[in-house]
């Protein structure tokens, strides 16, 4: 079983930062694949960011290119967003998603889903 913890999200103003965290723990005898993806309310869940197995390759939605960026941590299966510039639109439940061989940059297919944190940017 594997079990995938996201937190960190919080209520800042516009323009501030958050750092979400992301940690995979339980069964996870390989490294996995591992990204972002958020949801506001009465939407569907959108991709966010990314990160290859390795490290190497990162994916971005167009609209957090240049304000947010994501990282894999020292310990094995832990991942990091960093988010700036933030805006009200940027406002949603955002997920963790960890994969154990493909890319997460859809929903269909994901292994395993955190629970969710709440992210909220007020104008």
């Amino acid at each position: 079983q594997v079990q995938v913890v996201d937190s960190g999200g919080g209520l800042v103003q516009a323009g501030g930062s958050l750092r979400l965290s992301c940690a995979a723990s339980g069964r996870t005898f390989s490294t996995y694949a591992m990204g972002w993806f958020r949801q506001a309310p009465a939407k569907g869940r959108e991709f966010v960011a990314a990160i290859s197995r390795s490290g190497d390759s990162l994916y971005y939605t167009d609209s957090v290119k240049g304000r947010f960026t994501i990282s894999r941590g020292n310990a094995k299966n832990t991942v990091y967003l960093q988010m700036n510039s933030l805006k009200p639109e940027d406002t949603a439940v955002y997920y963790c998603a960890a994969d154990r061989l493909v890319v997460p940059t859809i929903t269909r297919g994901v292994n395993y889903w955190g629970q969710g944190t709440q992210v909220t940017v007020s104008s």
